[in-house]
């Protein structure tokens, strides 16, 4: 899978849409389309930080049940 798609892929396992996402990541929804539709490019490490994100609010939150 490449780069652009996993943060595609991410966004949409969380069940986000754009505005969503970038208002809970903090990044513009500007440089999401433009990653998204292939214009850019993330650096590598972006959508490792964002899963890694995720997975720590998923169980913090399971812990707090």
């Amino acid at each position: 899978m490449d780069i652009v798609n996993k943060v595609k892929e991410l966004r949409a396992s969380v069940g986000m849409n754009r505005k969503e996402f970038s208002e809970h990541t903090g990044i513009p929804v500007r440089t999401l389309e433009d990653w998204e539709a292939g214009r850019r490019t993330p650096p590598e490490y972006v959508p490792r930080l964002l899963e890694y994100m995720f997975k720590y609010e998923e169980l913090v939150g399971k812990e707090n049940m």
